[in-house]
């Protein structure tokens, strides 16, 4: 299958910054789209932002303008480059891929989850 590690959350201050990247690995064949969701306690998981494999983002109305997503092929990572952080923002965030993976000689679909990583806003 397909395995994603996640990195770069923590604490940030009010309209601070942070960066978070997530790396896939395992037997990949095709990867469209990464992403980035999100679950504030006691709320629904939701998505942030997306990227396909032709690099389009698909970023949220209500993180538009703040939040950028990238990817690097090379490297199956894709980032999340978070500015202007509010303290409702504070929630788990997580990683998403889907597309394909080598099975033997066939390849199968795949959408698989990070581990999550918690971003907390607070002064």
């Amino acid at each position: 299958q397909v395995h994603l590690v996640e990195s770069g959350g923590g604490l940030a201050e009010p309209v601070g910054s942070l960066r978070l990247s997530c790396a896939a690995s395992g037997r990949i064949f095709r990867i469209n789209p990464m992403g980035w969701y999100r679950q504030a306690p006691a709320k629904e998981r939701e998505l942030v932002a997306n990227i396909t494999s032709d690099g389009l983002p698909n970023t949220a109305d209500y993180v538009k303008g703040r939040f950028t997503t990238s990817k690097d092929n090379a490297k199956n990572t894709v980032y999340l480059q978070i500015n202007s952080l509010k303290p409702e923002e504070t929630a788990v965030y997580y990683c998403n891929v889907k597309g394909a993976y080598w099975s033997g000689s066939v390849t199968r679909s795949f959408d698989s989850w990070g581990q999550g990583t918690q971003v907390t806003v607070s002064s």
